[in-house]
């Protein structure tokens, strides 16, 4: 299994990492929603490298013209909530994409105690397709292997991308040990070293979703 680490190799990400991590820039919630998708446009950039391309033949107002385009047929699925900006990013990119939802919760037995749920899915079928699986926020990787287990009742993808803002090292290891090693491929601004108890990624950036709309009751 590939592991892209975007912190490995600083670009204009970087920048907008350290915004969404920033408690005196994050506060701003437009901001906040503007990084998130500005991320997923340029993951989605360097992941549409990786796809197959075909040879078409069009016409321009001067001459005719052969062009590349996509030849890989892409689903890109995400998970809500704070997955929806970071999801737009890459439908701007891959606008051509199908588009698969997912809803992952966590339910606390206790305090610092949760198992996490899967309340809702839409998805086209994905057999032999691409699939671009997005989430803002890989903290154990539960609820991405969860997700990936549902749009699996929608058939088998011939390659799978996981892309995320920032994870663990644990959930990291976590991916690899539950994702096919042989078609998938995990894309991260960041890896950070560890959880704490309530499995919050540190240093992280907080509570992605809370932090793009706002404080959920």
């Amino acid at each position: 299994m590939k592991i892209v680490n975007f912190d490995e190799h600083p670009s204009i990400i970087s920048q907008y990492m350290m915004e969404l991590r920033n408690v005196d820039i994050q506060h701003d919630m437009l901001r906040f929603r503007r990084n998130l998708e500005r991320i997923g446009e340029l993951m989605a950039y360097e992941i549409s490298k990786t796809f197959e391309y075909k040879k078409v033949d069009i016409v321009t107002p001067l001459a005719p013209a052969t062009c590349d385009v996509v030849a890989d047929d892409v689903v890109l699925g995400t998970i809500f909530r704070a997955g929806v900006p970071f999801h737009l990013g890459f439908l701007n990119v891959l606008d051509k994409s199908e588009n698969a939802f997912v809803s992952a919760y966590r339910k606390y037995k206790e305090k610092e105690n949760f198992d996490v749920f899967i309340e809702y899915i839409a998805s086209p079928r994905l057999d032999g397709k691409t699939l671009v699986l997005v989430d803002p926020m890989l903290a154990t990787g539960a609820s991405m292997e969860l997700s990936y287990k549902a749009l699996l009742t929608k058939g088998e993808p011939a390659k799978i991308h996981v892309a995320s803002v920032i994870a663990s090292q644990a959930a990291i290891d976590y991916v690899k040990s539950t994702f096919p090693d042989d078609k998938t491929t995990v894309w991260v601004g960041a890896v950070d070293p560890e959880i704490n108890s309530h499995s919050y990624i540190v240093p992280g950036l907080g509570d992605a979703g809370d932090l793009a709309y706002g404080i959920k009751d």
